[in-house]
């Protein structure tokens, strides 16, 4: 049986390892060049196109691309996500990586227990876990945003009053500002210098950051284009309100702090036992895995597990 986990391990290595050298390697020199050419300034309409293509991109496998599109709203939210995170990954790549974890999770499990039904039951969460990782990467980086965006606004609102336009001052704050928001903010200048609306592009920066701040931001923008005002003073008023939120939401989560780690003790509680005594002393948990009774008690037990973990998450969670 190693023999066959080793022989497994070392194909699914060759598989990836060709899948990276002809393919990630490739998009990886591509986009360094793209990135060399918007930089430079080159081509700007051809430069549009290409752009707008690498958001779309679901895999650079011709048919898996085509496959993976069929699919529509099951991927779209996926492909958000790993766009929201930041991450230089396609989602092909994520759900081959979750096709894999779930393989060897199921290899595992069911040669060690001899029980396909749970290496079955293993597989499925393990194979949530590379998706799992992209989200809590994604809620980092948004998180991250927050703390950033004031310091931002008020750079974009310094550089209008200095006598700027709205787009040089986009470009100051891309410039100026660290990861996530700088990245952002040069993806908005760069849509709007290519020759997109800017109108447009400010709704599409909403869409890539979906925090009620973005949406603040764009909307006094759009506001101001159409009405007119002082958009230096919107922008010092929205800076305020923002770090005023984030000091309130700051708050919440240390009052609610104890609430959260002890739903977390008390999920991850009966799991752990269960597992580690199903390992510490196999032979008295056999009956459960052989009679068809233990079988209905187990599967009866996780439900309530997971019915349990959405009533506490739903108590510790608090909308602010």
């Amino acid at each position: 049986m190693q023999l066959a986990i080793i022989t497994f391990v070392v194909v699914l290595g060759i598989i990836y390892g060709l899948y990276w050298f002809f393919v990630e390697r490739l998009e990886s020199e591509e986009q360094s060049a793209l990135q060399q050419r918007i930089k430079s300034g080159a081509k700007k309409k051809a430069l549009t196109g290409a752009l707008l293509k690498e958001q779309e991109r679901l895999s650079d496998v011709g048919p898996l691309d085509t496959a993976l599109r069929s699919a529509g709203g099951l991927i779209d939210p996926l492909q958000r996500t790993i766009s929201q995170a930041g991450l230089k990954v396609t989602v092909s790549t994520v759900l081959l990586a979750s096709g894999c974890v779930a393989g060897v999770a199921y290899i595992v499990v069911s040669t060690w227990l001899h029980l396909p039904l749970v290496g079955l039951l293993a597989a499925a969460l393990a194979g949530w876990v590379p998706i799992a990782i992209v989200r809590f990467k994604r809620n980092r980086r948004m998180l991250q945003f927050e703390e950033q965006f004031p310091e931002a606004i008020d750079l974009l609102a310094r550089a209008l009053r200095a006598g700027h336009a709205l787009t040089t001052g986009l470009s100051m704050v891309a410039d100026e500002m660290r990861e996530p928001v700088g990245p952002e903010f040069r993806e908005l200048f760069d849509q709007q210098n290519f020759g997109l609306p800017l109108e447009a592009a400010l709704k599409a920066f909403a869409e890539r950051i979906p925090t009620i701040d973005a949406r603040f931001f764009v909307t006094a923008v759009l506001t101001q284009r159409e009405a007119g005002g002082n958009l230096s003073e919107v922008l010092d008023n929205l800076s305020s309100i923002i770090r005023d939120r984030f000091r309130v939401k700051r708050q919440v989560r240390v009052i609610s702090a104890h609430g959260r780690i002890t739903g977390w003790i008390l999920s991850a509680l009966p799991v752990s036992l269960g597992l580690f005594f199903a390992f510490s002393s196999p032979e008295t948990y056999r009956k459960f895995y052989s009679d068809p009774l233990g079988i209905r008690m187990i599967v009866f037990a996780l439900v309530l597990q997971l019915l349990g973990v959405f009533i506490i998450k739903r108590i510790v969670t608090i909308e602010y």
